[in-house]
């Protein structure tokens, strides 16, 4: 039997039955990413001698009548986590030998629950990118078109679950990092409610790892299925341990219903500030079809929906506000000198993003404050509704390109161009007010690439977004392997 596609909770229960021991699911794990890696290229950093250790000790557990949430099964990590005795570089080649010393909060966690780390999977530099790829590692190609990317920046993530590297990864998400990877490649994905999970060690190898609360930044789980979405979303979820602090707690409600023909469903398919590929709004289409048929009611439009292209402004002006806090002095000074050529009347995203970049703190407060009538809004929706569902991009996973100046970059919506960071509208509408989105596979596109949507629920009651992709899973089926494996067509690019 082929354990590597198999879901983590598969693994649990054949590890539970005696059917098959955590040194034979890690050597086979070892075996596979050996054989196929070299033309996907997610597996950046490898540690397989301490899998092996690991899984023999996971075997001594069980044997000691040990069980935890992930006893023995295989799993890999994003480069950005710390993990001790291994690299952290965020692709940024100067510090390409910096090893932190210690693992990071989910790092431990994810040991504590008995999992066997394999090793890290490639980001793009600075984990700044829709693509993963970087100088130090190379590029990461999607495992269903190697010609394409896999998305960013925990592409390296959803590349390795596609291919059956581990049943289970750990990414993050500030614009999209965790559903537009998971969207291009097929599989699952979690974006937890801001604050949930501790991030600690996923840091720049340049900063402390410290206990700090991000901006718009969450870390979350990804997998082959909903349940496995849930499984690991309960050992990563709760606050950190060098907090005094329990606001969060480690018990999120229940989801809100059980059953589909309960759910009440907002479907949206399209955006005023950038149009839905056909791709994307065929797979929009595939769940809203499921949806209604299992008896669940579906809503097209709802005047208690924040203003998308509002938000989208908001969103971006957020996004780029902090990215600029480190840039030297004169490179600051040119940006204020683009804005203030900007004309006055431009209310484009490329020219928010400008004027992000040199916000002063009067400024954000006041973007803050129209962020909170946002949450408000969102607040009054969800007691109207249970979920949002629409695209995390408005295409699937595009070609390879690598422009060194993102900003002069394209993405081609049904041959229309647009600027490229565009696209990151869609991931923002849940990113801005901090809700929880589930990244969940809706079909193939024409050429048979993965298409994907989320899932928006209230925040705080992740499981209530989790709930609705299981129940989507069972209806119209989920994670499938690329057809033609790891060999698909067109070919690998491994430099950068």
């Amino acid at each position: 039997m082929d354990w590597n596609l198999e879901t983590a909770e598969n693994l649990g229960a054949a590890l539970r039955a005696g059917d098959v021991t955590s040194v034979e699911l890690t050597d086979e794990a070892i075996t596979r990413i050996e054989r196929d890696d070299k033309a996907i290229n997610a597996i950046c950093v490898p540690d397989f001698d301490r899998a092996r250790a690991a899984a023999r000790g996971a075997d001594r557990a069980r044997a000691r009548g040990e069980d935890r949430p992930l006893l023995g099964i295989p799993v890999t990590v994003k480069e950005s986590y710390d993990i001790a005795g291994l690299p952290t570089t965020w692709g940024m080649p100067p510090y390409r030998d910096h090893q932190p010393a210690e693992d990071a909060v989910q790092v431990s966690r994810l040991k504590a629950a008995g999992a066997v780390v394999l090793g890290k999977t490639n980001v793009p530099l600075g984990l700044q990118d829709v693509q993963t790829f970087n100088d130090i590692y190379g590029t990461t190609n999607n495992p269903w078109d190697h010609r394409r990317t896999p998305g960013g920046s925990s592409g390296g993530s959803a590349a390795a679950l596609a291919s059956g590297f581990g049943a289970l990864s750990i990414g993050s998400d500030l614009a999209g990092s965790l559903r537009t990877p998971a969207h291009f490649c097929g599989i699952y994905a979690h974006k937890p409610t801001l604050g949930l999970v501790a991030s600690r060690g996923m840091v720049p190898p340049d900063a402390p790892a410290l206990p700090a609360e991000h901006d718009l930044a969450v870390v979350g789980p990804m997998a082959r299925s909903a349940r496995d979405l849930t499984l690991l979303l309960d050992v990563m979820a709760g606050p950190d341990p060098l907090t005094l602090g329990t606001a969060y707690g480690l018990t999120l409600p229940p989801a809100r219903h059980e059953r589909l023909r309960d759910f009440r469903v907002l479907v949206l398919d399209e955006h005023p500030l950038i149009p839905t590929g056909a791709a994307v709004r065929a797979g929009v289409e595939r769940v809203a079809d499921a949806l209604v048929d299992g008896g669940a009611r579906v809503e097209r439009h709802s005047p208690l929906l924040p203003d998308p292209a509002e938000a989208g402004v908001l969103y971006m002006q957020l996004l780029v506000s902090g990215s600029v806090a480190r840039f030297p002095t004169d490179a600051y000074e040119q940006l204020r000198s683009m804005v203030a050529e900007l004309p006055v009347g431009d209310r484009s995203l490329q020219a928010a993003r400008l004027r992000g970049m040199v916000l002063s703190h009067r400024d954000w407060i006041e973007v803050n404050n129209l962020r909170e009538l946002h949450r408000h809004g969102w607040r009054r929706l969800f007691t109207e509704f249970d979920a949002v569902v629409c695209p995390v991009t408005p295409t699937p996973a595009f070609p390879h390109d690598h422009h060194p100046d993102p900003l002069e970059r394209l993405i081609a919506v049904d041959g229309v161009e647009f600027p490229y960071f565009d696209q990151l509208v869609w991931a923002g509408l849940p990113t801005m007010p901090g809700l929880p989105a589930t990244a969940v596979p809706a079909g193939r596109s024409p050429e048979g690439l993965p298409v994907g949507v989320q899932i928006i629920g209230p925040m705080f009651e992740d499981r209530t977004p989790l709930r609705l992709a299981e129940l989507l899973e069972q209806r119209i089926g989920g994670f499938r392997a690329p057809e033609q494996g790891p060999g698909a067509r067109g070919d690998a690019v491994r430099g950068s």
